[in-house]
């Protein structure tokens, strides 16, 4: 394993940008930061949709169409409600 060393500025806004090399090595575009310590990790997430499991805790599963239907209807319902 190669070690790759870089620095990053941090934003006004709290963002850096990982660089090509280090994004490389992640092989993914999805990172996990774990604090720990008194010092940060970056570690790459491959699948997605585990990392964001926990906001589902304790919700009934909702087949894929019915979601993607009251998403649907959630949004014309905000773009033509009434001011």
């Amino acid at each position: 394993m190669s070690v790759v060393v870089k620095t990053a500025k941090v934003s006004s806004k709290g963002q850096i940008t990982l660089p090509r090399e280090v994004r490389r090595v992640l092989g993914t575009d999805h990172v996990r930061i774990v604090s720990e310590a008194g010092s940060v990790r970056i570690e790459p997430v491959n699948d997605v949709a585990g990392s964001l499991a926990h906001y589902a805790k304790g919700r009934k599963r909702v087949p894929f169409h019915v979601a993607r239907e009251q998403a649907w209807e959630a949004v014309v319902r905000e773009k033509h409600k009434r001011r």
